[in-house]
């Protein structure tokens, strides 16, 4: 079964950083060993939210008043154990490409034209996108169902084991949301 692995805004910042959690942190090596799973005939893509100086003064930053994800600034990076994993992958992966999509918001509509573009370059239909990464009540809900109104005859899966939120109590609300939606989310147990 070929896959598309989404690796969502697996970032200094919302690991380490200002928005950083316990459970990112706890999470990494899962999202880490989850990547260096991927297979030859696998796609990984990564997005990296990606902000400006003036976010303050944008949409989200009045709303969200917490400086993250500054383009070139150690908070917008992945950590070095990620995105060695990522290089990995893709050298394994029978498709070179670019794999990564900068994004300003929450979800990426511009993801979807890229995953659209991955099977129309690799000239395959893949089975699955699977989505891992942060926050899940933000961006990862955000990216899956946007994946999910857009691929409706594909299977999209969250790992729930490969996710954190903002918190543990917001990170369940969101499974629950995208299950709903009919979003697989798998390594989860529901209470």
């Amino acid at each position: 079964m070929r896959k598309i692995l989404v690796v969502v805004d697996c970032q200094n910042d919302f690991i380490y950083g200002p928005l950083g959690t316990q459970e990112a942190q706890d999470t990494v090596a899962k999202i880490v060993a989850k990547i260096d799973s991927c297979g030859p005939e696998d796609v990984v893509l990564l997005t990296q939210d990606t902000h400006k100086n003036n976010y303050l003064k944008t949409h989200e930053g009045i709303r969200l008043p917490v400086v993250h994800c500054e383009k070139g600034t150690w908070g917008w990076n992945l950590p070095d154990s990620v995105n060695d994993a990522i290089v990995r992958a893709n050298q394994r992966s029978k498709y070179v490409m670019p794999y990564r999509v900068e994004k300003s918001g929450f979800g990426s509509t511009y993801l979807m034209s890229f995953i659209t573009a991955v099977e129309n370059v690799t000239e395959l239909d893949f089975d699955v996108v699977e989505l891992v990464g942060f926050c899940t009540d933000i961006c990862v809900i955000s990216n899956a169902i946007i994946i999910r109104s857009h691929f409706v005859e594909k299977d999209v899966v969250v790992d729930a084991s490969c996710c954190a939120g903002c918190s543990p109590t917001t990170h369940d609300t969101a499974l629950r949301a995208m299950r709903m939606c009919q979003i697989d989310v798998v390594n989860y147990e529901f209470k």
